[in-house]
């Protein structure tokens, strides 16, 4: 099979050459979330030559990711896009040859299986641990690598975890930390050159893994800070912690069992809380926007509706697999309460 000559300067570098090229044109990524790192991540591989990338995504695009979500521009927002969505036309339009596979969802315990299926690596383009547990575990029980970036202020971590061979995100990571016991980004904020070095070191990675070079994977930890030029690499082969982790070691899977999930999650830097319903559901968008026009002004596209409440003053944006992410509070409680009082329990 000849290769195309859009990769040329790619098949170019020995590493690579035309075979590692075939390959990554045979390839198939999971990016699980597409917000600053999934964004860059997902162009980055789509530009690469990536045959196959699955974006999955929970959100839409708002005015405030556009200093570091480099897929999106002010249309995307003035028309209320889900990420996943937006994504997908653009990378359609800038290589026509990679199947692009948007999915509008959170990822949770009843679906990270059938996202991993089919896949040779995943992708985090997450902002919680909570979803990176969740990752991690299903990359362990698959036996698919996925590859750990994480980025606040200026700095961010890089690791490639490969079952059976490196150790596991639980190895470093064995419980979430206490919410206000570290920074988010929304105390300290995020820069997109940080972005854009933590998804770049994450994507050399997936090319190694997806032409055929798992064996260029080395058992590290990443750590840098572009604001101040430091850049550390920490090997995590030989972690103390490794030996007795209740995940790849004893084979806990509490997060993908759906014994450590919630139905609510704060998102970072939004003033908003997101409710799940108890199990996934189809709603049709255009009878929940009927009922909704007397509490407040709706919009309303094939993808969410969504409504300013007059009492109290929040914004609550409903996806059709019932879904709501609710803006103007971080109270939990409130969230529900009411998404039981406009949606339904």
């Amino acid at each position: 099979m000849d290769v195309d000559p859009r990769y040329r300067k790619q098949t170019l570098f020995a590493e690579i050459g035309e075979e590692g090229q075939r390959q990554i044109l045979q390839g198939r990524v999971l990016i699980v979330g597409c917000g600053a790192l999934g964004s860059v991540i997902a162009e980055t591989l789509v530009r690469a030559g990536v045959g196959h990338v699955r974006i999955v995504d929970r959100d839409f695009v708002e005015l405030s990711n556009l200093q570091r979500q480099v897929l999106f521009d002010e249309q995307d927002v003035a028309d209320r896009l889900p990420k996943a969505i937006a994504a997908a036309a653009k990378l359609s339009r800038i290589n026509s040859l990679t199947t692009i596979e948007p999915v509008v969802a959170d990822v949770g315990p009843d679906n990270i299986l059938e996202l991993f299926d089919g896949i040779d690596v995943a992708m985090d383009g997450t902002d919680n641990f909570e979803t990176r547990l969740l990752v991690n575990d299903a990359s362990l029980e698959t036996g698919i690598p996925w590859i750990n970036g994480g980025c606040v202020g200026s700095h961010g971590q890089v690791m490639t975890i490969i079952p059976g061979q490196t150790a596991c995100f639980r190895c470093l990571v064995d419980e979430p930390p206490e919410p206000g016991t570290g920074e988010t980004c929304d105390t300290a904020g995020v820069i997109g050159p940080a972005v854009n070095v933590v998804a770049s070191l994450q994507c050399v990675d997936a090319l190694k893994l997806l032409s055929g070079q798992r064996d260029q994977i080395e058992p590290v930890l990443t750590v840098l800070d572009v604001w101040d030029g430091t850049f550390r690499r920490l090997r995590v082969g030989d972690l103390p912690s490794r030996s007795n982790c209740r995940a790849c070691q004893q084979g806990e899977r509490a997060w993908l069992k759906g014994e450590r999930s919630s139905r609510t999650a704060i998102l970072c830097g939004r003033n908003a809380v997101q409710v799940s319903p108890p199990e996934r559901r189809s709603v049709t968008l255009s009878e929940v926007a009927t009922r909704l026009r007397e509490h407040g002004d709706v919009v309303q596209n094939p993808y969410l509706v969504r409504v300013r409440l007059r009492e109290p003053e929040c914004e609550m944006t409903l996806f059709r697999d019932g879904r709501a992410i609710i803006q103007g509070t971080e109270d939990t409680g409130l969230a529900r309460s009411l998404y039981a009082r406009y949606i339904g329990s």
